[in-house]
């Protein structure tokens, strides 16, 4: 996918898809009435931009469209991620972790986590 990121009705698609693939048009339609309200319309127009961009296939079956993501989804959480901290911490990951410590928005698991993140990725870097 490279860099490419996806506008915020383009990550209800992707979820969708990400969760199960590949789905009818009608299927995604369903399950975004359901999930976020949208209208057919609205699911059919996204999906159209969609495949212009090259974020997902489309297969004419006999039960109509088929959709498939063309974006892995950890790729768009990295390019999403590394796009937020560039935007709003100069691309600091101890800024925004700074910001969140300090307002006391950490809770004592969240704490727990980052510290074994960290580790995972300092013996990774002494391997």
């Amino acid at each position: 996918m490279g860099d490419t990121l996806l506008t915020g009705g383009e990550w209800h698609v992707m979820r969708e898809l990400w969760e199960e693939s590949p789905q009818t048009l009608m299927q995604l339609v369903g399950k975004l009435a359901e999930s976020v309200g949208w209208a057919k319309s609205t699911t059919i127009t996204t999906l159209r931009r969609m495949e212009g961009k090259g974020l997902v296939a489309v297969e004419q079956t006999e039960r109509g469209k088929s959709y498939t993501p063309l974006v892995d989804e950890r790729d768009a959480a990295v390019s999403e991620t590394r796009s937020f901290l560039d935007r709003v911490y100069a691309g600091s990951v101890g800024l925004m972790v700074s910001a969140l410590a300090e307002r006391e928005e950490l809770s004592d698991a969240e704490i727990a986590e980052l510290r074994n993140i960290l580790r995972r990725a300092e013996e990774k870097r002494h391997d």
